[in-house]
């Protein structure tokens, strides 16, 4: 039963082909604009989650547009800077790469680590320059990605050349990320900018994942408490100009959090409880962010994946027991929850259970029997008022 609905919901969302994408965000209500209703609902979605207020849209709306001339020169003279810039650092990379790779062998252990670590503080000292002078915005990036890039690399050829036979990795990482955590927070305290904000949450995260696998706490704790932590700092970005951050920050800390949560759940039961609890928790998360009117694609997101578990989970559960029709009770209740919720990927995942337990439930009970052939035209009775009924509910939703 499980593999069946997660085969269907694969077939559905992903194997569209071309419209698969399009299918996939009217479930999640991504591009679920269809009327003047639809489009208010989303702009009101939009401010909220970037925190617009009414006069700074009408203080936008009444500012003169740019003629399309003067517009369109500009768009290309910012594609050509960009390019020239991402060209410049690949080439800077390539060449410094290339020699690194040619005398790799004949250098020796000082020069191994000033054309790697060394080069990778040059990078970082240009890129302090460009920020304090404010000349190159375009090259900011580029040499962030390339400091960083250098940056552990030389640490990891350093640790290597001073200490050639040792084989404890995680003292390497934890070194590595204590360091560059400091280094790109210390930037970022100063500069506020997207890119080290990622970067120092990358290597903080890194830091604490190493060091608590070190002091020898379970893996699970360890995803527990990680992202637990990691989703209470995607809700604090949302008042920080880098709230870019906060979606992705909220996601990866809710997977990590319920991942943590599902390993310890089926460690102390089964993976059947585990995957009952895990989606209702993935449920009533999406529901405290549907509250908050906010991350649409989250929220949508949540109800698939967590309402896919709860059903796979519960059927497990009650298979071949005196309760299994509790599994239809179930399923049929919460399609009103689907309304009150106006959520369609909720309703998709509904109407999937409810037609694969009918299917399930008719050829286990009526398959030997001589009246299949009216089992049939029941099914059929059925499916049509199934879909009937979903067909009704996506009006309202």
């Amino acid at each position: 039963m499980i593999t069946l609905i997660v085969l269907i919901i694969l077939f559905v969302v992903i194997g569209g082909g071309m419209w698969g994408w399009p299918l996939l965000a009217g479930i999640l209500g991504i591009s679920s604009v269809t009327d003047k209703a639809g489009a208010l609902r989303h702009i009101r979605q939009l401010m909220q989650t970037y925190e617009i207020t009414p006069d700074e849209v009408e203080s936008a709306f009444n500012v003169p547009l740019v003629s399309t001339n003067n517009r369109s020169r500009r768009s290309k003279n910012d594609i050509a800077k960009t390019l020239f810039s991402y060209l410049g650092a690949i080439f800077i990379i390539a060449g410094i790469s290339t020699y690194i790779g040619m005398f790799w062998s004949s250098m020796s252990s000082l020069m191994r680590i000033s054309v790697t670590l060394g080069v990778g503080y040059i990078l970082f000292v240009v890129l302090i320059s460009a920020l304090y002078e404010k000349k190159f915005p375009r090259a900011i990036l580029p040499l962030t990605l390339a400091s960083v890039f250098m940056m552990v690399g030389g640490w990891l050829v350093l640790l290597n050349e001073l200490y050639p036979n040792a084989d404890n990795w995680r003292a390497s990482t934890l070194f590595i990320c204590a360091t560059m955590t400091v280094h790109w927070g210390a930037l970022f305290s100063k500069y506020q900018r997207t890119a080290f904000a990622f970067i120092s949450l990358f290597f903080m995260y890194g830091f604490m994942q190493v060091g608590l696998d070190m002091l020898g706490i379970p893996s699970s704790y360890i995803a527990i408490i990680l992202g637990s932590s990691l989703f209470l700092v995607g809700t604090a970005l949302v008042k920080t100009p880098t709230r870019v951050l906060a979606e992705p920050a909220l996601l990866i800390g809710a997977i990590w959090l319920y991942a943590g949560l599902f390993d310890l759940v089926a460690s102390f039961s089964n993976a059947e409880w585990a995957s009952l609890v895990v989606g209702v928790c993935v449920i009533t998360t999406a529901y405290g962010l549907h509250r908050e009117d906010r991350y649409p694609r989250l929220i949508g997101l949540g109800y698939l994946l967590g309402s896919a578990m709860l059903y796979a989970g519960l059927f497990e559960l009650v298979e071949n027991t005196s309760i299994e029709l509790i599994y239809l009770a179930v399923t049929a209740s919460l399609l009103y929850v689907c309304v009150a919720l106006q959520s369609r990927a909720l309703l998709l995942t509904t109407v999937l259970a409810m037609l694969s337990y009918i299917g399930y439930f008719s050829a286990k009970h009526f398959v030997d029997s001589l009246g299949w052939p009216i089992t049939l035209v029941l099914m059929g009775i059925a499916f049509l008022g199934v879909g009937t009924m979903a067909l009704k509910l996506k009006r309202h939703i």
